[in-house]
């Protein structure tokens, strides 16, 4: 078990090293990496050594005690025979039939036992992962035929299990009209990206509800509520297949006319077709063979060809240049019927929602629209709009 864990750990800075290769090489960290590889190399050979020697000892000992096992036999046999209790014979087939039973004995233990427990260690982890019970239930069977996409925080408190004693949101409410435009707002850490946790249901709330058309997000079937409400990242993640399969993720029979019609609203076509291989163009591991701006338009794609009721962008345009930004943001605002949650630090994403919700220290500390916010007095916002501290706002 120890050789595994041990083992486990040097592949894991191999993975690591490797996944990450253009950090690494742009810090000139190679021969650390390296050495760190060693070490862990290291640890395991040293492991390996220890059984070694255990599995040495035990022999010797086994060998020693047949050895003397033998002879304490082979003289009480002689010393029968010679006392005409016992024939020749019958001692000979008796050590036959004892070595017989010897090597099956240790074969059964050695070979069979020493086999079994390897394997029983290696599997130890995957049996605890397939075990284990998650923390959060898919126990939801609601899937309405239309879902109009009114959001509502009903006093939500958020601790994440890692940090249990520290909030996150603190007793948060506000609402979203069906079709609406709105923009989280706030400086880093104030909790803006876990209500798009909570939507996504990644994580439980420690108290509150999350309602979605009016129901709590926990009653809706787990399929269901991730078609109706996408997600695009910060940091999207593409699978190591052609654009077209990347873009019509978890879809089945979808068409590359359909492909193609979400690719134009993300801004995403004319480069796509500029590729080798247009759409069948292999995007490499995590998305390597496309460049930052080029995944975000692609993952946006991704989300806008399943027609969500709830499209949730987070940060989503913030590798965009200022012109594909703005195709971006026609294209969503063009969205019919759609409620929309931005979480933005460009001014030019957030002055253009319909509503803006400030969120600090995992509050809500103000709302309304960005001519009302900006020209009220003491106004969180504007203070922060003005001093240029909104987590980059003004870029």
């Amino acid at each position: 078990m120890d050789i595994q864990t041990s083992f486990a750990r040097a592949n894991e800075v191999a993975d690591e090293t490797c996944a990450n290769i253009r950090t690494v090489r742009s810090f000139a960290n190679e021969s650390r990496e390296c050495a760190r590889y060693s070490e862990r190399l290291n640890d395991t050979y040293k492991l390996h050594i220890r059984k070694a020697l255990l599995f040495g000892s035990f022999t010797f000992a086994e060998h020693a005690f047949d050895l003397v096992l033998f002879v304490l036999t082979l003289y009480y046999g002689g010393h029968l025979v010679m006392a005409h209790k016992m024939t020749g014979g019958n001692l000979v087939s008796f050590f036959l039939y004892v070595n017989r039973l010897r090597g099956s004995m240790e074969k059964l233990t050695i070979q069979v036992y020493a086999k079994l427990m390897e394997a029983v260690g290696t599997c130890q982890k995957v049996i605890e992962y397939i075990d284990r019970e998650p923390e959060v239930k898919r126990g939801g069977r609601l899937a309405p035929w239309k879902l109009e996409g009114h959001i509502e925080f009903r006093n939500v408190w958020m601790s994440y299990p890692s940090r249990q004693r520290v909030p996150v949101l603190k007793d948060v409410s506000f609402q979203v009209s069906p079709g609406e435009v709105v923009a989280l707002v706030g400086p880093s850490g104030s909790g803006k990206s876990t209500c798009v946790n909570l939507l996504e249901r990644f994580y439980e709330t420690t108290s509150g509800q999350v309602l979605l058309d009016g129901n709590p997000i926990m009653a809706y079937d787990h399929k269901f509520l991730h078609r109706k409400v996408a997600l695009v990242g910060q940091e999207p993640v593409l699978f190591a297949r052609s654009i077209k399969d990347n873009i019509s993720y978890a879809l089945d029979n979808c068409s590359l006319e359909e492909v193609q019609r979400v690719a134009r609203q993300a801004n995403a076509h004319e480069f796509i077709t500029e590729l080798p291989e247009g759409y069948e163009t292999g995007t490499g591991e995590k998305g390597i063979q496309l460049s930052g701006g080029q995944k975000q338009r692609v993952a946006i794609a991704r989300a806008l060809i399943r027609k969500p009721a709830v499209l949730l962008l987070d940060e989503a345009t913030s590798a965009l240049d200022a012109e594909s930004e703005q195709l971006v943001q026609q294209a969503t605002q063009n969205l019919r019927g759609q409620t929309v949650i931005v979480v933005a630090h460009r001014l030019s994403t957030v002055e253009k929602a319909d509503r803006i919700i400030v969120i600090d220290k995992g509050m809500v500390v103000e709302q309304g629209r960005h001519d009302q916010l900006i020209l009220h007095s003491g106004s969180t916002y504007a203070i922060s709009f003005l001093t240029h501290k909104l987590a980059g706002i003004t870029k």
